[in-house]
């Protein structure tokens, strides 16, 4: 049940000073709000919801939450529609109950940090409304507004992630507007230096009320070529590796050289990182590109941008070790170039939950689960965990006719949407509807299985994936190696096996290995690594190691530390 009320801390009381690195390595909870659970039975979770259920976030050993937006929107894209930026939607509650909750985290010791989608809004935000009034007012320019070809098509061949041309003819102003999400979802002109000073005002209207920090949504697509140059064609082999959408979305056939990524945005995160300076507050940057590892460095050069970044390169289908060795150290020689920070993730609100998408089959595996938090928790950077992740919760198989997701109805049946990773979070097995409301229809269908990985249920069991999760966040804030240290890989045989070290000076390192794969692994170690000794203590089983130590045998889907 939740925690009774704990008295409140002062914002200043728990706030770090500016400069001090309490994001690095932290690890940041995702809170999908309209899911998460649902105070005022109306079907639809709200802040009031995540208050009282702080406590059992903080009993996590997680440093902070970061909410998805609960802005007044007319939810077309589920509150990433933004119509204003500094009220909340009366359906997630009140001002008062925003600052209510950041009192409540910071009692607890956690941060909050939450979304703020700056490249775009709704088509009925007060700017735009203005701005498509006529090509002469004060807001004219603060979207992308082009005229027509002379044929009357789109100013070029720019396409939305959602599906279709990425602009919309508005018959008022008798031109096109872009956008790169829906068609109520309009691109702001960041070319426009009061679009950047307005923006940067929403920012700090949430820094004063006491946040902690935000994630920034889509924070590549904040500029577009001034030239509106057309894309060129992607060729096969770069469609075969498209990160940020399934290869069949028209999106993933043009190289998207002009419409996001340009190199004016990193004058604007400099103006954005200084005045979060002001405050001390952090933040995460979502890269949405086909090739990120050098965009997220980029943006996070050290002291100059954004504080860290991830990118959808975990977020894909693609599972192998030599691929996530293959991201991680890209990512490094990236970062070793600029002084940059990395975050992982391998959920969230955007994709299928990685306990189906990475299970063999498709059939989530609670051995499977928590070998993937182990995984995500000890590699190097900040970590973000989606709702429920430390559950093992599968996918969610959502019908058509429940299905709400604009994207998944576009691009039905080949792509079922992200409803699947949204739906309620399960509390208590046998409450109604697992305990996220008091008996209203929830906004999306739970789980099918989902009651039966109920919070309530593993609490009661040891050997639960949030047993085994609780057990691994506390050992990574033990270990300053697993937040601070250097990370260095080994070869590992085969498609399903990992091999690396974490290492800080004068310390001896860790060495991990894991087995993502259904079938057990023997296999030699490297002589780089010379003899390993298992290594007690830990959450991880001890390696069960060879007499020499230099050979390493690991179950299915198991993780083990040893130190050498």
């Amino acid at each position: 049940m939740p925690a009774p009320p704990v008295a409140a801390a002062t914002v200043s009381s728990i706030r770090r000073a500016a400069g001090e690195d309490w994001w690095r390595g932290a690890v940041v909870y995702q809170i999908y709000p309209r899911s998460f659970a649902d105070s005022n039975n109306d079907g639809v979770g709200d802040l009031r919801g995540i208050t009282e259920h702080l406590a059992y976030v903080a009993h996590l050993g997680v440093d902070a939450i970061w909410i998805s937006p609960f802005f007044r929107s007319p939810m077309a894209d589920f509150g990433y529609d933004v119509a204003d930026y500094r009220q909340v939607d009366p359906l997630f509650g009140t001002l008062a109950d925003f600052d209510a909750l950041i009192a409540q985290a910071h009692a607890l010791g956690l941060k909050v940090m939450i979304d703020q989608v700056l490249s775009h809004t709704s088509t009925e935000h007060a700017w735009f409304q203005e701005s498509q009034a006529s090509r002469d007012n004060p807001r004219a320019d603060w979207y992308v507004w082009a005229d027509p070809q002379p044929d009357g098509t789109p100013p070029n061949n720019w396409l939305s992630v959602f599906g279709g041309p990425a602009w919309h003819w508005d018959s008022q102003r008798r031109q096109y507007y872009l956008h790169s999400f829906l068609a109520s979802q309009a691109d702001l002109n960041f070319h426009h230096p009061a679009v950047q000073e307005a923006l940067l005002g929403e920012v700090r209207f949430w820094c004063e009320r006491g946040v902690d920090g935000f994630r920034f949504d889509a924070c590549n697509h904040q500029f577009h070529d001034r030239q509106l140059r057309s894309n060129p064609p992607a060729t096969a082999a770069e469609q075969a590796e498209v990160s940020t959408v399934r290869p069949d979305n028209p999106y993933a056939m043009q190289r998207h050289l002009h419409d996001k990524t340009q190199p004016e945005n990193l004058a604007f995160l400099e103006r954005l990182r200084a005045l979060l300076d002001e405050y001390g507050a952090a933040s995460i940057g979502e890269v949405g590109d086909e090739h990120p590892l050098p965009v997220m460095a980029d943006y996070t050069e050290a002291g100059k941008r954004l504080h860290m970044a991830y990118s959808f390169a975990l977020l894909t289908p693609e599972a192998s070790g030599p691929h996530i060795r293959e991201q991680v150290q890209g990512l490094e020689a990236e970062l070793a170039r600029t002084g940059g920070w990395g975050c992982w993730a391998l959920s969230n609100h955007d994709v299928p939950r990685v306990a189906t998408r990475w299970a063999p089959r498709g059939q989530a595996d609670n051995a499977l689960s928590a070998t993937l938090l182990a995984l995500l928790l000890t590699l190097k950077g900040s970590v973000c965990l989606y709702q429920g992740e430390e559950l093992g919760l599968p996918e969610a198989d959502i019908p058509f006719a429940r299905l709400q997701d604009p994207y998944g109805k576009a691009f039905w049946p080949r792509f079922k949407g992200r409803d699947g990773c949204r739906t309620p979070m399960p509390w208590w097995r046998d409450a109604v509807n697992a305990g996220f409301n008091a008996g209203a229809e929830p906004w999306l269908p739970l789980g099918a299985d989902h009651a039966q990985r109920a919070v309530d249920v593993q609490e009661a069991d040891p050997a639960s994936v949030l047993a085994q999760a609780r057990a691994l966040l506390a050992w990574r804030r033990r270990e300053a190696v697993l937040r601070q240290g250097e990370i260095r890989f080994h070869h590992a045989p085969g498609q399903h096996a990992l091999l690396f070290e974490r290492l800080l000076p004068d310390q001896a390192p860790l060495v991990l290995a894991f087995n993502l794969g259904g079938r057990a692994l023997d296999f030699p170690l490297p002589d780089t690594l010379g003899g390993l000794s298992p290594l007690s203590g830990t959450p991880l089983p001890m390696a069960q190691l060879s007499p020499d130590g230099r050979s390493w045998h690991l179950p299915p889907h198991s993780a083990a530390v040893a130190t050498r």
